[in-house]
């Protein structure tokens, strides 16, 4: 069986505990998992998931963009944590939803990144509807393969450009939807060996059960996704992603 990575699931959002979960995970072959924060509640919650499964989880501490304005409340507490975590993030611009002033995500996103600088850690990056404005904050950032492109869907121009700056790709349920051509025309300029996978659990199930809530069993789904684009073996997307997330994340002990 093919050895997979889930470098992105909310294990926290889900009502099940989070050892069931994993359970099903190894033995869909997912050796382990990275559970971002989305604020400081969720960082701490995915804390606690990866201290009691320190062999099957990892964990990050951020602010979603959807609650940038909770920055200059939660920023300082979320910045000593991320000491121990294993990246920042989930952080980043949300210009679809714009639940947070543009301004409050411009400065909570910008300081994650010198936050990552900082302490040498990759940052966990959500882009939606604000491809021009992330690549302008991560040119000016040069994090290189740390900046961590979660649940990626821009199409081949910016898969492209994002690609120049060194970036790491991580692809989620989209890129098995029917309506994912332009996802899948961008994974087709998406280095492998710079590429991970992901469920963003509990949400963007891939077929045949869209409407089930998403869990890091399903990630060999999209890897066989990524497959068929490149053209190559399942199990040479399960090695090559696996080995970019240990690159990123470390690995858990």
């Amino acid at each position: 069986m093919a050895t997979w990575v889930d470098s992105h699931c909310h294990l926290f959002s889900l009502d099940e505990a989070a050892s069931s979960v994993l359970d099903r995970a190894e033995s869909a072959g997912v050796s382990w998992v990275l559970v971002p924060g989305i604020d400081l509640e969720s960082s701490l919650q995915a804390r606690a998931i990866a201290t009691a499964e320190p062999a099957r989880a990892m964990w990050s501490a951020g602010l979603h963009p959807h609650n940038a304005a909770s920055w200059l409340v939660e920023g300082g507490r979320i910045e000593a944590l991320a000491a121990s975590a294993a990246a920042i993030g989930e952080c980043g611009l949300d210009f679809y939803r714009n639940l947070a002033p543009r301004g409050a995500q411009l400065d909570a996103f910008r300081a994650q990144l010198e936050l990552g600088m900082s302490l040498g850690k990759p940052v966990i990056i959500h882009c939606r509807d604000a491809f021009a404005e992330v690549y302008a904050e991560l040119e000016s950032a040069c994090l290189g393969a740390m900046a961590v492109m979660h649940c990626w869907t821009g199409g081949p121009k910016w898969t492209r450009r994002f690609r120049e700056l060194g970036v790491t790709f991580s692809y989620a349920g989209p890129v098995t939807f029917d309506g994912g051509d332009t996802v899948r025309l961008g994974v087709a300029e998406a280095p492998p060996d710079r590429t991970m996978v992901e469920t963003d659990t509990p949400y963007l199930t891939p077929p045949p059960d869209r409407r089930s809530s998403n869990e890091p069993a399903n990630v060999p789904l999209i890897g066989r996704a990524l497959a068929q684009v490149w053209g190559l073996d399942v199990a040479e997307v399960a090695a090559a992603s696996s080995a970019t997330a240990t690159r990123v994340f470390g690995g858990p002990v």
